[in-house]
């Protein structure tokens, strides 16, 4: 017999749990079940942002940060230290502690807030009844008056690069070597490839990444990914764009790489590891069983419309599963959305301001329209930009790379879009973000008093450069 729930979760990713918990603090009862483990072998929530994506490389990122500074910049500040090394084993035990310490955070909010917890592979079947094959071989069944499938994604695996574990990996591979590679191959110049090859270079590695397109980040602003391409490529990062990958080959503990370059001639690359980060998949093989109505979409996500409803009744759908940008804070947002809108609340997700952040060094971030997109669209538009390598604080903080470029409309002034390259630039974006959302002007930020010295100041200035009255640069 089913046990019968007002919510049941499938998935607690990001978008699964800020739905789990969301509907429980709204007064419904509230299941969720997951089917991940830890490194431990014990449930492990959180789904691929905090197990082995967002939370890990980002604390790997940090570490191998320190690790650059150390050996390159130090000496800049007058501090000098006598043959640094690093410990890999001590930096991933680490970056696992941090892990393990926010995974149980989740299952502490499951307790404080009455969300019952399942652990095992769910099965939507029809009617809203989910079964679930827990870790021990039991299975158990919920019914739900809503069902929301939060099932989250997988790393996408090419047929001539298939992951051992050992000499050809994803995402989870590259988090837990456990030496400097000399030699990194990574196919893929995405957010993974780019910051994960960051993470292995600044540590001594050889990195090449290999990327298929001829553009570099297509998806950024052209002048950000210009000011992106030109830092990393000063940093050693061999990025060969327009290569495009036919074959692999383990050898004698080598990869052998056989690709072909932006002119089409053949070549080969060997190294020690081969990263494979072209993109990922919703993670929907085996989750509905026939007769749900539930409908899929060529590339195996589930079809939802503009409030994450599937069309079959009470059954609902969010996060990377779906459309749009896999993002952990835009699942956040659809899970909190969903979970109101089943409690007669208005939920709702702007998915215009939802913003972009690769955590490379210098950052790459940005929210609403490229100059691009505005030229295809036809939609008139004026810029303004400005420099770090002007602004004070990051000329003092010695990261002067980058730049801020504001985008508005010609006629009205509204901001369309904010894209920055830079120091910590994931934390400047959300000027942007709050502006458009509230239908802001270029002309309101720059009327908006920043604290000087800042690195925000680079906003303020380049939002003065849209009516050509910027300060601190000519005009």
């Amino acid at each position: 017999m089913s046990e019968q729930f007002d919510v049941v979760v499938i998935g607690a990713g990001p978008a699964g749990y800020h739905a789990a918990i969301r509907a429980a603090q709204l007064g419904l009862k509230t299941a969720c079940i997951d089917a991940a483990l830890g490194k431990d072998g014990k449930p492990a929530l959180g789904g691929t942002c905090l197990r082995v994506g967002c939370i890990p490389s980002k604390a790997l990122l940090d570490s191998s940060r320190q690790f650059y500074n150390l050996t390159h910049h130090f000496a800049d500040h007058g501090i000098s230290v006598e043959k640094p090394k690093i410990d890999v084993a001590a930096m991933v035990g680490r970056k696992d502690k941090i892990v393990k310490q926010f995974t149980g955070g989740i299952a502490q909010l499951f307790k404080a807030n009455k969300v019952s917890a399942y652990y095992g592979f769910a099965t939507l079947h029809p009617d809203r009844v989910v079964k679930v094959k827990q870790h021990d071989g039991s299975e158990v069944e919920l019914r739900g008056t809503n069902v929301i499938i939060a099932a989250g994604s997988d790393s996408i695996e090419l047929p001539f690069a298939k992951f051992d574990g050992t000499h050809i990996v994803d995402n989870v591979g590259a988090l837990d070597f456990t030496e400097v590679p000399k030699r990194l191959g990574v196919i893929g110049a995405g957010v993974i490839g780019l910051e994960l090859g960051s993470v292995w270079k600044r540590l001594g590695a050889e990195v090449v990444i290999l990327e298929a397109m001829p553009e570099f980040l297509a998806a950024a602003d052209a002048d950000i990914a210009k000011a992106a391409l030109k830092e990393f490529k000063k940093q050693g990062l061999d990025i060969r764009l327009g290569a495009k990958v036919s074959k692999t080959e383990v050898k004698k503990g080598e990869v052998h790489i056989t690709y072909a370059d932006a002119a089409g001639k053949e070549d080969t690359l060997v190294v020690d590891k081969l990263l494979v980060a072209v993109g990922r998949k919703a993670a929907t093989k085996g989750l509905l069983a026939e007769g749900t109505g539930v409908q899929l979409d060529e590339r195996g996500r589930i079809v939802v419309d503009d409030h994450c409803h599937t069309g079959v009744d009470g059954v609902w759908a969010v996060g990377d599963c779906v459309r749009g940008p896999m993002l952990a804070h835009k699942g956040f947002e659809e899970g909190i959305a969903v979970a109101e809108l089943i409690a007669g609340l208005p939920g709702h997700v702007n998915f215009e301001t939802i913003p972009w952040v690769i955590y490379t060094e210098p950052e790459i971030a940005w929210v609403g329209k490229t100059e691009q997109q505005c030229k295809a669209e036809g939609i008139p538009y004026k810029v303004g930009t400005f420099p770090f390598a002007a602004v004070g604080r990051a000329v003092a903080m010695n990261e002067p790379a980058g730049l801020v470029k504001v985008i508005a409309h010609a006629e009205t002034d509204r901001v369309l879009g904010l894209h920055l390259c830079g120091a910590n630039v994931s934390e400047l974006v959300h000027e942007g973000v709050i502006t458009m959302e509230f239908k802001g002007a270029a002309d309101d930020l720059a009327r908006i008093c920043h604290a000087h010295p800042t690195m925000s100041e680079a906003i303020h200035d380049a939002a003065m450069a849209v009516d050509k009255r910027a300060i601190h640069k000519a005009n």
